[in-house]
């Protein structure tokens, strides 16, 4: 793609990604993009670079525009790979130019480059720099996701470069939501958004809505947003800042994940009559199979719903492996603000369940009590039980909801 003019002098000039399927172990079978932005002005201004293997893509997006030898400013919101290797490409051209940047990104990107030959601009929130007629307010965003992180927000055209906050793993040739929705559905874009925030965000909540607050109360107008992911936003700003303050209360579906996995179908055959118990106090139900499933599709799910009931068999006094790699995924992201519970099945000695609990209770969610286990294939008698244990914990979970408001 040629670069995209997003605001006045202000380009687009990264490089859509459409073959990746696996981003640092997180799956993303809608492929992504690397976005950077490159500002004309009497001190041109590069923001952010792109995954290494993407330089020349962005080198011949620059030289469209200009020759990149012109470039005065390189501004580095993100040392992660994907948004800074590719700097020693650009410096090549302009080796002169002046690098901004957070203390913990000189910190963290003098270990892959040799900074001392480069003009290293250390900044702080509140900081600013002109470059003729536009004005450059750096705000630093610690842990969102990484402790280098930071923001610029462009004062003359109201547009918030935000790095990694925001954005979505979805390659597209459209550039921004409103055309996206157009040719595609509000509904993809909305699900990639939830996908990029349980996979990536969901440990950093408690940060992200007190950067929000900040932003505000600066009085900063924001009629733009441009992550470093996906789709640029410009029609629904007010909607995906609302999206981001609502995840960050707590926000969840007042309905029921089941995720499981199976060795000989006896835990699954528990799900069936789990779910119609659920269902039969009013409450909708997803069941996923974690074996036939990508994993960030069951995190997102996960994240999405205030319940979840976590199957699994035995195998060797133990949880089904790929059961207890789902949940070991899910400590790392440290979700709150929801009730799980588990259920399994097992030969001659149990064992799952008692391990899934300890997990859970390490993490900190809410522990749904009693557990169920049945042992071999389940009876019509145990049948009869799993629908109760998928009732019971539809009321809990109905009572546990309503502490959070009117979500």
């Amino acid at each position: 793609m040629k670069p995209i003019e997003i605001k006045k002098d202000i380009f687009w000039v990264g490089a859509i990604d459409w073959a990746i399927r696996d981003f640092h172990g997180y799956q993303t079978p809608r492929g992504t993009t690397y976005n950077n932005y490159l500002v004309l002005d009497r001190e041109i201004t590069l923001i952010d670079t792109v995954k290494h293997n993407f330089a020349e893509i962005m080198l011949k997006n620059i030289k469209h525009l200009i020759d990149p030898s012109q470039i005065k400013n390189i501004i580095i919101n993100h040392i992660e790979n994907d948004h800074a290797m590719a700097l020693d490409k650009i410096m090549a051209y302009c080796p002169e130019a002046k690098i901004y940047l957070t203390q913990k990104g000189k910190d963290g990107l003098e270990r892959f480059f040799d900074l001392s030959k480069w003009n290293i601009n250390v900044v702080k929130t509140g900081q600013k720099i002109n470059t003729g007629n536009k004005t450059f307010l750096f705000i630093e965003t610690p842990m969102m996701h990484w402790p280098d992180s930071m923001m610029t927000y462009i004062e003359e055209d109201k547009l918030l470069i935000s790095q990694d906050a925001f954005g979505q793993h979805l390659a597209s040739s459209s550039r921004f939501d409103d055309e996206f929705i157009n040719c595609s559905s509000e509904e993809i874009l909305n699900d990639a958004v939830w996908d990029y925030y349980a996979n990536i965000l969901m440990p950093f909540g408690f940060i992200i809505k007190p950067k929000i607050l900040e932003l505000q109360k600066m009085g900063l107008e924001i009629d733009m947003i441009a992550p470093d992911h996906g789709i640029i936003w410009r029609k629904n700003v007010s909607k995906i800042l609302k999206i981001y303050l609502d995840i960050a209360e707590g926000f969840a579906e007042e309905r029921v994940l089941i995720v499981y996995d199976t060795m000989w179908n006896s835990t699954e055959h528990m799900t069936y009559p789990i779910a119609q118990g659920i269902k039969s106090e009013g409450l909708d139900c997803k069941v996923i199979k974690l074996r036939a499933t990508p994993m960030s599709i069951a995190i997102t799910e996960f994240w999405r719903c205030r319940g979840t009931l976590i199957g699994a068999p035995t195998l060797n006094n133990l949880a089904f492996p790929p059961v207890m790699q789902f949940l070991d995924y899910l400590r790392g992201l440290r979700p709150k603000n929801r009730i799980v519970g588990t259920f399994g099945s097992y030969g001659w000695g149990g064992g799952a369940v008692k391990e899934m609990n300890e997990v859970i209770k390490k993490i900190g969610l809410e522990l749904f009590e009693p557990s169920l286990e049945v042992k071999y294939r389940p009876s019509l008698d145990d049948e009869e039980r799993c629908y109760e244990f998928g009732k019971n914990f539809a009321i809990r979970l109905k009572e546990y909801h309503k502490q959070f408001g009117p979500f």
